[in-house]
C-alpha cells in the first residue's frame, strides 16, 4: 500500500488523514509545523461560516458533504443561514440564488424583511428588502473538527507529527521518494500539500507552482450586546460583510478593505498571536463598522475589539487547487481551501487516490485547468487580489476579468477591433462575441422580418422584437449581449460567416503508438486512415465525460486534437507511453470557421482543393492553400451549416482572414455562435455535460463504439435514469435554474439561449428519464418567477443533416 505524507494538520490535512484510513489506507502521515491541532494556519482563526448554496455545483456538494460530516462529528452548528438584500439588485440575486439552491437540491426559502427581522432581531428591519434563509447552514469549529478527524484516522493507523517544518521534497526519477523535515526524513509514495497559504513555498520545493495568494482579511468582535441566542450566521453582502454570533457578542467579518497580500517569506515575521493572524489595521476596518452599524443599531452603543487580519487563500479563479501534479509524480495539492469546503475536498481527493475518480465533478478545481500563461507570479497576485474584491460581488456569467487584458490575441484581432467587437475573455483569449460593424444587417433583418409579418402595424413592432430575441432579456441578464447577434445568426444561416476558432485547444499527438494510445482514451473508432476526422469521447474509469474531442488522422502516426482546455492536454500526457509526443500547437496557430450555404461558393475560387461534397466529404480533412496561405482544412461544423475550420500559423493568419473577408462575408461572435449550436443540440464540455455524466444520458451515444477496447466502457452499462434534453421556453434564462414538474424540482437548465432562427427561447436541461418525452411540460423557475417550458424533439434545426452534407 503507497505511503502517504500530508503536509498540514489543518482541518483539510486532518480530514483527508480521516478518509483516507476510512478507505484502507492505514500508511498515513501528517506533517504539521506547528502544535496540534491549533496549528497556526487559517484553520485555527477562522470563523467557519458555512453557506452552503454556491452557483457552482461541485462546490456546493462539497459544503453539503462538509455540513453532513461535521454534523455527524457534534462539531457543527446548524443554526441556518440567512442573506439579506438592501438593494433590489441584491435583492434579484437572492431570488437567483434560491434557485440555485433548488437546483442542487439544498433546502432554502425567501424571506420578507419581517421575517428576516424574526430571525434577527437585531436587524434595521427598515433597511432590509427581504433576504434567504437556508437552514443547514451553520458554524463549523474548525480546530475541534480537525482533531476529532485526525483522532479517527490515528485510531485506524495513522500518525501526526507535529512541530516537524517541511524543509524539502525528495524525488527520484521523476516522483516523489519523501518528505524532508528538520527533524528527519519520512519515505513517501504520495505526498499530498494540504499546507493552506503555504502551499507556494511547500510547491516551490517540489517544483510546482502553486497558483494561490495569501491575503489578509479583516474579522473584529463587538462589545456585550443583549444577543438572542441561536443566531443566524449573516451575510449583508451589499456591504461586503458577514456576522456570527459570540455569546452575548457578535463578531462581524469585512472583504470592503483594500487587498492586503502576504509574501511567503513575510508570513512568519509579520504574525502576532500566530503565523496566520496579522496585526490588526483598524483604519481599514472604521468604515465597515459603520456600515454594520447602519445594519444593526445596536452596534452603535458598543465598539469593536479583538480585531485581526487573519489570512486565507485565494486563488486566480477563486476555486480551490485539487489533484497531482503533470510536474511531479505522486505530488498532490488539496489546497486553496475553506473550512466550508473543508470536509467535501478532502472526500475528492481520498477518493481520487483510492479509487481513481471522484463521486463529485472536479474539473473546476483541478490543478492543471490553468494555461501556463495563468501561472505568471504576477498574474497570479493581481487576480488573487480581484477575487478577494468580488467575493461578495453580484457576477454575470459572462463578466470576463478586466485586468490583465490583453493577454492572448488571435492573429484576426486586429481586423476584429476595426469591426467593432465586444470582446469577452476565456482562457487569457480575447474573443469576440458580437460586431458592432453589423447593426447595419439588424436593421435589414427588422426590416425583413417586419415586411414578412401580415400584422397590424401597432403589432408588428413587439412581433419583430420577439422574432429577434430583442425583447427576450432583463437588463441584468442581458448584459455583455447584443441583438446583433441575431443578425450574425441569420446571416451565417443564409449566406456565409467567419468564426474565430483559434481559442479552441489544438494538441498534435504524434509517434509511433499514438493511434493505439487514443483509440483506448477514446469512445470512437479514430483508427481510420489519413484524412478521416472523428468527433469522440474521452471519459474516466467510471464513464463519466471527461471531455470531447475533434481527432483529425494527419498522417499514420500524427493526430491533431480539437480539445476543451488544459485538463485535456494534461489527461493525454499523463496517459502517454514512451515514444508519444504530446504537445500543445495553439500558440503557434490559428482557425477560422467559415460556415453557411455559400460556404463553398467563398472558399473554392481561393483555393486549390475540390470541395465539392463528393471530392471533400463531411468529418474529413485535408492539407492545401487557401490564396497564398497554407492550411490544413476540416470539413466540420459546430454551427449546422455547410463549411470548413482553416488551420494555419499564427504568422499567416491575418493573411488567411484578409483574403476571405469580403462583400457578402460577415465576422460572427460567440453569442450568435451559442444560439446556433444549441439550435442544432450540440453539446458544451463542462456546462452541458461533466464527469458526472455518461455518454448515452447526455445523448452521445452515437460517438460511442463498444465493440472496441477503451478507457471506461465496462462502465457503460446500465438503465438510464435521467437526460439531457431541449427546452422551448416563453423567456431566455441564464443557466443553471431549477426545472420543475407538477411543483417538484426534477432537475436544471444547463446552456441557453434564444434560438434566434427558430424564433425561439431554448434551454437545454437535465430531466428524470420519465419526463424527457417530447411535449412533456415543465416549469423553469427564472429569478423566481415561473417561466413555463416544454421537452422537444432535438435536433431543433436541420433534424436530416441537409444543410451540412450538401
Amino acid at each position: 500500500m503507497a505511503r502517504v505524507v500530508i503536509i498540514g494538520a489543518g482541518i483539510v490535512g486532518c480530514a483527508l488523514a480521516d478518509e483516507l484510513t476510512a478507505r484502507g489506507w492505514t500508511d498515513v502521515t501528517v506533517v504539521e509545523q506547528g502544535p496540534l491541532f491549533e496549528a497556526g494556519g487559517s484553520s485555527s482563526h477562522a470563523p467557519g461560516l458555512v453557506f452552503q448554496t454556491n452557483a457552482s455545483k461541485t462546490m456546493t456538494e462539497f459544503a453539503a458533504y462538509t455540513v453532513e460530516k461535521y454534523t455527524g462529528l457534534g462539531t457543527f452548528d446548524r443554526v441556518g443561514g440567512l442573506e439579506v438584500a438592501t438593494t433590489q439588485e441584491r435583492l434579484e440575486d437572492l431570488r437567483r440564488k434560491h434557485g440555485w439552491a433548488e437546483s442542487w437540491g439544498v433546502e432554502g426559502r425567501l424571506l420578507d424583511p419581517a421575517q428576516c427581522h424574526e430571525l434577527w432581531p437585531l436587524l434595521d428591519v427598515g433597511k432590509v428588502l427581504g433576504g434567504f434563509h437556508v437552514p443547514g447552514d451553520g458554524l463549523a469549529r474548525a480546530v475541534p473538527s480537525g482533531a476529532a478527524q485526525a483522532r479517527r484516522a490515528v485510531e485506524r493507523g495513522a500518525r501526526l507529527l507535529e512541530r516537524h517544518r517541511v524543509t524539502g521534497i525528495a524525488q527520484r526519477g521523476g516522483r516523489v521518494t519523501a518528505v524532508e523535515t528538520d527533524q528527519g526524513v519520512v519515505p513517501a509514495d504520495v505526498v499530498v500539500c494540504a499546507a493552506g497559504f503555504w502551499g507556494p513555498s511547500i510547491g516551490a520545493m517540489a517544483g510546482v507552482t502553486v497558483p494561490l495568494l495569501p491575503l489578509a482579511h479583516q474579522y473584529a468582535k463587538s462589545g456585550a450586546l443583549a444577543v438572542p441566542p441561536g443566531l443566524p450566521i449573516l451575510r449583508h453582502q451589499d456591504k461586503d460583510l458577514y456576522v456570527r454570533g459570540h455569546g452575548d457578542r457578535v463578531g462581524i467579518g469585512s472583504y470592503a478593505h483594500r487587498p492586503m497580500p502576504v509574501k511567503q517569506h513575510e508570513i512568519d515575521d509579520r504574525g502576532t498571536v500566530m503565523p496566520s493572524v496579522q496585526a490588526f489595521t483598524p483604519e481599514d476596518f472604521e468604515p465597515s463598522w459603520k456600515d454594520a452599524a447602519e445594519l444593526l443599531p445596536a452596534l452603535r452603543e458598543s465598539t469593536y475589539l479583538d480585531g485581526i487580519n487573519g489570512i486565507f487563500s485565494f486563488t486566480p479563479d477563486g476555486f480551490p487547487l485539487i489533484g497531482q501534479s503533470s510536474k511531479l509524480e505522486g505530488f498532490w495539492l488539496a489546497e486553496a481551501v475553506w473550512v466550508t469546503h473543508s470536509a467535501g475536498v478532502a472526500r475528492a481527493v481520498a477518493e481520487l487516490l483510492a479509487d481513481g475518480h471522484s463521486s463529485v465533478d472536479l474539473h473546476e478545481c483541478e490543478l492543471e485547468r490553468f494555461e501556463p500563461v495563468q501561472l505568471a507570479p504576477a498574474f497570479i497576485e493581481e487576480r488573487g487580489r480581484q477575487n478577494f474584491v468580488e467575493v461578495y460581488d453580484i457576477i454575470h456569467p459572462l463578466q470576463p476579468m478586466e485586468s490583465p487584458r490583453p493577454m492572448r490575441t488571435s492573429p484576426f484581432h486586429v481586423r476584429q477591433r476595426e469591426l467593432g467587437a465586444y470582446f469577452l475573455e476565456g482562457a487569457g483569449w480575447e474573443r469576440p462575441q458580437w460586431f458592432e460593424a453589423n447593426k447595419p444587417l439588424l436593421e435589414e433583418l427588422a426590416l425583413r422580418r417586419r415586411a414578412d409579418a401580415d400584422l397590424p402595424d401597432e403589432v408588428r413592432g413587439a412581433f419583430v422584437e420577439a422574432a429577434l430575441g430583442v425583447a427576450q432579456r432583463a437588463e441584468w441578464a442581458s448584459r455583455y449581449w447584443s441583438p446583433i447577434a441575431a443578425a450574425e445568426a441569420y446571416a451565417t444561416r443564409e449566406r456565409v460567416a467567419l468564426y474565430d476558432m483559434t481559442p479552441l485547444k489544438r494538441i498534435e499527438v504524434s509517434g509511433p503508438g499514438s493511434a493505439d494510445m487514443l483509440q483506448w482514451l477514446t469512445t470512437n473508432n479514430v483508427d481510420k486512415k489519413p484524412g478521416s476526422v472523428t468527433y469522440t469521447l474521452m471519459l474516466d474509469a467510471r464513464g463519466g465525460i471527461r471531455s470531447d474531442l475533434t481527432v483529425a488522422r494527419l498522417e499514420e502516426d500524427r493526430f491533431q486534437v480539437g480539445a476543451n482546455g488544459n485538463l485535456d492536454l494534461a489527461w493525454l500526457r499523463g496517459h502517454a507511453p514512451k515514444g508519444v509526443e504530446v504537445r500543445d500547437i495553439t500558440p503557434g496557430t490559428c482557425c477560422v470557421g467559415v460556415w453557411g450555404p455559400m460556404a463553398r461558393e467563398l472558399v473554392q475560387p481561393l483555393t486549390d482543393m475540390d470541395l465539392s461534397h463528393e471530392g471533400f466529404r463531411y468529418f474529413t480533412c485535408k492539407s492545401g492553400y487557401v490564396g497564398q496561405v497554407p492550411v490544413l482544412a476540416m470539413r466540420v461544423s459546430y454551427v449546422g451549416e455547410l463549411g470548413w475550420e482553416l488551420y494555419t500559423s499564427a504568422d499567416l493568419g491575418l493573411k488567411l482572414w484578409d483574403t476571405l473577408f469580403g462583400e457578402g462575408v460577415t465576422a460572427g461572435g460567440r453569442a450568435a455562435f451559442n444560439s446556433l449550436r444549441l439550435e442544432k443540440g450540440y453539446r458544451l464540455w463542462g456546462v452541458d455535460m461533466t464527469h458526472e455524466h455518461r455518454p448515452y444520458e447526455a445523448g452521445l451515444g452515437f460517438a460511442v463504439r463498444k465493440d472496441k477496447d477503451f478507457l471506461g466502457r465496462d462502465a457503460l452499462d446500465g438503465e438510464l435514469t435521467r437526460r439531457l434534453v431541449p427546452l422551448l421556453t416563453t423567456e431566455v434564462v441564464m443557466g443553471k435554474e431549477p426545472v420543475k414538474h407538477e411543483g417538484r424540482t426534477a432537475g436544471y437548465v444547463t446552456s441557453a439561449a434564444f434560438g434566434h432562427t427558430i424564433g425561439r427561447p431554448i434551454a437545454y436541461a437535465w430531466l428524470p428519464v420519465e419526463l424527457t418525452s417530447p411535449g412533456t411540460p415543465v416549469d423553469i423557475v427564472y429569478f423566481g418567477r415561473r417561466v413555463p417550458a416544454v421537452v422537444a424533439e432535438e435536433p431543433l434545426f436541420d433534424p436530416k443533416m441537409e444543410k451540412i452534407r450538401r
